[in-house]
């Protein structure tokens, strides 16, 4: 019997490291204004599946660097194609597993209670319509600063408030700094509006003011929990949290 017994025990131990392995992690780069839907998703599916989804926010430029730098992630979301097609370049992503997962829009905030009226169109006076600064991502690399300065000149109204802009390392950054009321205005994604109790939206810029906002995603490795995840982004659970925060879901579902 004692023999047994310490068969039975020598089993499970031996066991017991598969059973750890068993629980599998990943680490997804993804641009600022997912953050709220991206970790709701990533929650559920932890819940579901067991596995642990990392996750890492920030501007879809500085995630890019990293990942040319070698930072350990599975899968890049982006907030434009620019900086995906920078990594594809450079062969960083897994080409063949590239989508277009989102599309947003282009909205102007200001603090709540202070809004001011202004039409977003070509002959506009938006430097007068309000004082002080006017927030957004940096013009020249952050994908929210580059749709806003494209938006404001394909309108005519680059030249009258660039004087004012304030560049923020991402969209979340500028978006906090109108919360606090130290811009009086920025030009933020509209769900990052959406998402936010202390803004309002004073206007929307016209989709053919800039370039359709795009989400890109792809892969950066195939380790089974990496595509795992890849492949739950583009499911109908994932979806419907994509849509409830105001994304519009491309053809990469």
């Amino acid at each position: 019997m004692k023999h047994l017994q310490l068969a039975l025990f020598a089993l499970v131990v031996g066991l017991a490291p598969q059973a750890a392995v068993q629980a599998a992690e990943t680490t997804v780069f993804a641009a600022a204004s997912l953050t709220n839907a991206l970790t709701e998703i990533a929650k559920a599916y932890e819940s579901g599946s067991g596995d642990t989804v990392k996750t890492s926010f920030a501007a879809s430029s500085a995630l890019a660097k990293q990942i040319e730098n070698g930072a350990p992630a599975g899968l890049f979301i982006s907030a434009d194609l620019k900086w995906m097609d920078y990594l594809d370049g450079k062969a960083k992503i897994d080409s063949s597993s590239r989508v277009n997962l989102l599309g947003n829009s282009l909205v102007l905030v200001a603090p709540k209670g202070r809004g001011f009226p202004v039409k977003l169109e070509k002959g506009a006076n938006l430097a007068a319509a309000f004082d002080g600064k006017l927030c957004t991502g940096e013009t020249a690399s952050v994908p929210v600063g580059i749709y806003a300065k494209e938006a404001l000149q394909n309108l005519g109204l680059w030249d009258g408030i660039q004087s004012r802009l304030v560049g923020t390392e991402d969209v979340r950054a500028a978006l906090a700094f109108v919360e606090r009321a130290e811009c009086a205005a920025a030009i933020v994604y509209a769900t990052d509006a959406a998402a936010s109790g202390k803004v309002e939206t004073v206007a929307e810029f016209p989709a053919d003011s800039h370039a359709p906002i795009v989400y890109p995603a792809a892969l950066l490795n195939q380790t089974p929990a990496s595509k795992a995840f890849y492949d739950y982004l583009r499911g109908d659970a994932a979806a419907a949290v994509f849509r409830k925060y105001g994304f519009t879901l491309l053809g990469g579902k």
